[in-house]
């Protein structure tokens, strides 16, 4: 009866949890669907349009750029720093493992306007680099570098011992054994790590209000002049008494939310396959490689049949 109690309570919760995803997603969809069945709502910009023109004038094209860019600066950044940080965690314990450790979680913590003022205090003020989406990214990857490096941490943590214990008894060396062993088998776990951090990133707004600005214009650059992106475009939109421009801010919200689902479909279909399963690529010059081994082997035996039959004296 324990069990059964339990076993509802959990699916209950989940169905709550499935129902209020539905809801949020359904009346973001629902508030902006008057901005999102125009074609100019993909396809412009708003540097001449005003709280006051209608939904068939401008659209967030900027802003999916700019967070397509800035995200995608962002993950350049912290995603190999993460995946590294993380593999040093697991793999060289002590003391110095200990401190960094220690940092991360304390990073994690940390609140996402903290990271922009540290991007803003240092590469703008201090080094005179201008509000840009190169800022904006790097306050990103700052945000996310600690969630990547704690969730590797803990995926490489459920590999079996066994095979890395089986890949030292046959002579290969630590980071042999890592590349080959330990980071194919929890490349589905790792993917997952790399998701949670571009879904933060492509969720933030103070950082990039503070180190990128905002603009109507699409700028693509990085490097010089303010950019925009959806989440900082539906904050500021959402806060308007226009009807038009509150449909903007949604719009614009749903954009983000099929951006954050294909970049799930991404991760997924990159870090899906489970450890040892092939892709049908990897099958195929598998296949190769094993006929010109075939090959050669057949060709080796042909060449030296005649001369044992030689030395027999046959």
């Amino acid at each position: 009866m324990r069990d059964r109690a339990a076993s509802v309570v959990v699916h209950s919760l989940a169905a709550l949890v499935l129902v209020v995803l539905a809801f949020v997603v359904g009346y973001t969809i629902y508030k902006g669907w008057d901005a999102l069945v125009h074609t100019n709502f993909y396809t412009q910009d708003l540097r001449s349009t005003g709280p006051l023109d209608p939904l068939t004038k401008g659209g967030v094209r900027h802003a999916i750029i700019g967070t397509l860019i800035e995200v995608g600066i962002a993950l350049a950044i912290a995603v190999p720093l993460g995946l590294i940080g993380g593999v040093f965690l697991h793999e060289i314990p002590g003391r110095f493992s200990r401190f960094v450790r220690t940092v991360v979680e304390a990073m994690t913590a940390l609140p996402d306007i903290l990271a922009g003022l540290f991007i803003y205090a240092t590469l703008i003020l201090i080094f005179g680099l201008e509000l840009s989406g190169l800022a904006a990214a790097t306050a990103l990857a700052v945000t996310i570098l600690p969630i990547v490096i704690r969730a590797s941490d803990v995926v490489l943590r459920l590999v079996p011992g066994s095979l890395t214990e089986a890949s030292y008894a046959l002579g290969t060396g630590q980071w042999r054994t890592v590349w080959h062993v330990i980071l194919p088998t929890a490349r589905s776990g790792l993917a997952t790590a790399v998701i949670l951090g571009a879904a933060r990133a492509i969720g933030e707004t103070s950082p990039v209000l503070i180190t990128a600005g905002a603009t109507g214009y699409t700028n693509t650059d990085p490097i010089h002049g303010p950019m925009m992106s959806l989440p900082l475009l539906a904050f500021i939109s959402v806060q308007s008494p226009q009807p038009a421009e509150q449909a903007r801010g949604f719009g614009a919200a749903a954009v983000l939310l099929v951006l954050v689902l294909m970049l799930f479909a991404i991760g997924r279909i990159i870090g899906g396959r489970g450890p040892g399963q092939l892709s049908t690529r990897q099958m195929r010059r598998r296949r190769a490689a094993s006929s010109r081994d075939l090959t050669r082997y057949t060709a080796r035996h042909s060449a030296a049949a005649p001369v044992a039959i030689a030395e027999t004296g046959g």
